[in-house]
């Protein structure tokens, strides 16, 4: 197994609040025991169906990190997912899910997902999991990553040259660090911004490009990258 991120990441961005949602009890019990060996005082809340994942999640302020079931009660197809990252486009989501078929891991990331663990892994794999998207990487088995790249290149409808042009100078420098695999902290410790900006610059750099997420937006930059 491997992960997809970047060298850079040095250190992952404390998660003070994270939302764990499956329906199954041993599970849930098992991810409260492994989400604090990575943020021991974290506040764990708890979902068991579509449903009470869209009442707990309302924006981007409401969780630093969601751990996500892929097959909720409710849910059809990516149809949670894609609800999430539609109301907090900034927020990581770590998906678990029973299906380890490496086309539906790639369907998670193209759809907004920051991570993928298939439920039968090896407990420290998700412990390597939160820490890589916690700081600013995407997750991913080798098999769902070989799958990602050779899947058929997604450009959003309204994503053109002529958009990406519309960026600041500052803008463009944020994406840049997007596609390097930067966390909002640590670009906003090298830009020397306040991190808050960084979330605006994110949000504006996603409105103006077209996409629907960070991730995408990342992936969008490193076509651009130098190799």
């Amino acid at each position: 197994m491997s992960a997809m991120t970047s060298d850079t990441v040095t250190f992952a961005t404390a998660a003070k609040r994270v939302l764990i949602a499956d329906d199954h009890p041993l599970y849930r019990d098992a991810l409260r025991a492994i989400v604090p060996q990575v943020f021991p005082d974290t506040d764990l809340r708890e979902a068991a169906c579509q449903d009470d994942v869209l009442r707990e999640v309302t924006s981007d302020a409401a969780f630093d990190l969601i751990v996500l079931d892929l097959n909720l009660p409710g849910v059809v197809g990516l149809s949670c997912l894609i609800q999430v990252r539609e109301i907090a486009p900034l927020t990581p989501i770590l998906v678990v899910s029973a299906v380890d078929d490496p086309t539906t891991m790639s369907d998670v990331i193209r759809a907004g997902g920051t991570g993928y663990v298939p439920k039968s892994a090896q407990r420290q794999m998700l412990v390597d999991a939160i820490r890589v998207i916690m700081g600013g990487g995407t997750y991913l088995p080798l098999e769902g990553m070989i799958a990602l790249r050779d899947a058929p290149a997604q450009v959003a409808p309204t994503e053109t040259p002529s958009s990406r042009d519309a960026l600041t100078s500052r803008q463009r420098r944020v994406l840049e660090l997007l596609g390097h695999g930067k966390s909002n902290k640590q670009i906003a410790l090298e830009l020397q911004i306040a991190e808050i900006t960084v979330k605006a610059h994110v949000s504006s750099i996603l409105k103006k490009m077209g996409l629907n997420n960070r991730v995408q937006a990342a992936l969008e930059a490193r076509k651009w990258l130098p190799d």
